[in-house]
């Protein structure tokens, strides 16, 4: 959260610098939140960070492991793709882009965590054209693969837990839900798994892919369009014509 009046926004940390005591996230400007924070400079500062939330990703040696991050889910899939591979595993890591201008963590994926790197956007400006599934389709028919991690947009995990569900392998992906309090009090971030109600912020935010209910997930995250598009536009039109948009 940025200051009192600023919302509580969920991002996620793509590295730590236990030496400086730092950490570090990638974020996309989307929203009035992510616009305002990207006016940031060296020095300022937040008025809190709360965290670590939920629970964390299970770590060990599965065999081969396809880890498939789409847009600015593609910084979460860094470290857990880079502590699979120090637990041992053969790591397989797919990027999706929608252009080149927004490809990221190429440099740092091909060197600390991935056997083999496929990048891929939708418009052919960079990599292979197409979509992260495309590419998932063809290691199913290389390999045997043994376990699939997903983090993106909830349309592309949905057709990722389709496709493994079909070849039965083990599919998990991380949810990024409504958060507000982010301790399990609100209950904005509600998903349905396996026909229950869990809490993205305290249960997950990882979850069997073949379990959740995307449907439901997909009608959840766009309930207030609205009212983001307009506090949006209230943001641009306070700060027209300066160097931050």
């Amino acid at each position: 959260r940025m200051h009192e009046k600023g919302e509580r926004v969920p991002l996620t940390f793509y590295k730590k610098d236990e030496k400086n005591g730092t950490v570090s996230m990638i974020f996309q400007k989307v929203g009035k939140s992510t616009y305002e924070l990207s006016t940031y400079e060296e020095g300022d500062e937040l008025l809190d960070v709360v965290g670590p939330m939920g629970t964390p990703a299970e770590i060990k040696k599965y065999g081969t492991v396809v880890c498939i991050g789409g847009g600015v889910g593609t910084p979460e899939v860094f470290p857990v793709a880079k502590a699979l591979k120090k637990a041992g595993n053969n790591v397989i890591v797919i990027s999706g882009f929608r252009t080149k201008d927004l490809v990221i963590c190429e440099n740092e994926m091909d060197k600390k965590c991935a056997d083999e790197l496929h990048i891929t956007t939708d418009d052919g400006t960079y990599g292979r054209k197409g979509f992260t599934t495309d590419v998932l389709k063809e290691l199913i028919e290389e390999k045997d693969i043994d376990l699939v991690h997903a983090v993106g947009p909830p349309i592309m995990m949905k057709i990722i837990a389709d496709i493994t569900e079909e070849h039965d392998i083990p599919t998990r992906v991380s949810l990024n839900s409504i958060m507000l309090d982010a301790t399990g009090m609100c209950g904005s971030c509600r998903v349905e798994v396996c026909g229950e109600m869990k809490l993205a912020c305290v249960d997950g935010p990882e979850f069997d892919a073949h379990e959740v209910n995307f449907e439901e997930l997909m009608d959840r995250i766009t309930m207030f369009e609205e009212q983001e598009k307009q506090a949006l536009e209230n943001w641009k039109d306070k700060h027209k014509g300066c160097d931050c948009q």
